[in-house]
């Protein structure tokens, strides 16, 4: 794991003091991409907003805390809870950008220990909480449309404003503009990491076939087991696997709006006409949100949605699902 630093230390601000709307007075585009968290309100948090921010300190609808993170040159987005034991007790962090990179990953830093963590893992990778692993929230990365539709009481991370280094030209914080992308070029090009985002010339190597370094990848880990759905090869197998990660049974289907993994109850789903729905066990289910026509529902998974390269950075080239 290689670690730079990059950025002066929260040039890139954290969101402390998170808002919210009702998500029916969400000004932006409804095919925006948000990160769910669910909850009695379910609470989206806008990808325009995060380019700007990586990090959202937050609680969700129970009051629990959790970390909202997202590193734009990773594509990677995990909900960590931001409760950690230390020396027997229980102690809440709060995150904020370091302004370093481990492998182009993001790494955050906590306010209370000053140790620094790799966003994607989410494990402490210095500091005295090195080697201390966050726990994953279940969380879905889907679009405002459909996060509306499924929750029309829902809420919607109010516009944070103030100035980010993702706004300027230099490592000098501008103004934000929202309705900017600062990313949409590095998305589209085939380059992968900071050198490829910055123009630099000095790009990683990609020395696999099958994948593409940012094919779209649903990882899943149950203790040491580790297994990342690439989004292509769920749609080649039908748009849903069924699969065991470690001791556990699990569902990944593929939806218009991305893609989705539960535990499994032992039914075996099959694609309906419908993109996005499934039957099985008697009823048919909605692939994004793991509920059926019945009544019944899917326990969600935690997750992490990340681009492959960074999967396999974690993982290993051997840690993904291949279809039989």
């Amino acid at each position: 794991m290689h670690v730079r630093n990059v950025l002066p230390r929260d040039a890139i601000p954290s969101v402390d003091e998170p808002t919210y709307e009702p998500v029916a007075d969400y000004s932006g585009d409804p095919d925006d991409e948000v990160v769910v968290v669910d909850g009695d309100p379910a609470r989206a948090y806008p990808v325009r907003y995060l380019h700007y921010h990586e990090i959202v300190n937050a609680a969700d609808a129970a009051g629990t805390p959790v970390a909202v993170t997202w590193c734009p040159l990773c594509g990677s987005a995990v909900v960590y809870e931001r409760t950690v034991p230390v020396d027997g007790d229980t102690r809440t962090l709060t995150f904020g950008v370091s302004g370093k990179l481990a492998d182009d990953d993001l790494v955050m830093y906590d306010r209370e220990t000053d140790s620094e963590w790799k966003q994607s893992r989410g494990v402490a990778i210095d500091g005295p909480l090195a080697g201390t692993e966050l726990t994953v929230r279940p969380a879905a990365m889907t679009t405002v449309g459909c996060f509306r539709e499924a929750n029309p009481d829902g809420e919607v991370l109010a516009a944070p404003g103030g100035e980010s280094e993702a706004a300027s030209e230099d490592d000098t914080p501008e103004p934000i503009d929202y309705d900017a992308a600062p990313y949409e070029r590095y998305f589209d090009m085939d380059g992968f990491g900071l050198a490829a985002h910055r123009g630099t010339g000095d790009e990683r190597d990609w020395d696999r076939d099958d994948l593409a370094p940012k094919t779209v990848v649903l990882g899943l880990t149950d203790g040491d087991a580790a297994l990342g759905f690439p989004l292509p090869r769920v749609e080649a197998a039908g748009s849903v696997v069924h699969a065991s990660v470690g001791d556990r049974d699990v569902v990944v289907f593929a939806t218009p709006d991305g893609i989705h993994a539960f535990e499994n109850p032992g039914f075996a789903f099959e694609r309906t006409a419908e993109p996005g729905t499934f039957v099985a066990d008697g009823a048919r289910w909605d692939g994004a949100t793991g509920e059926s026509d019945d009544g019944r529902g899917l326990d969600r998974l935690p997750s992490r949605r990340l681009f492959a390269f960074a999967w396999q950075d974690d993982h290993g080239a051997d840690a993904f699902y291949e279809n039989e």
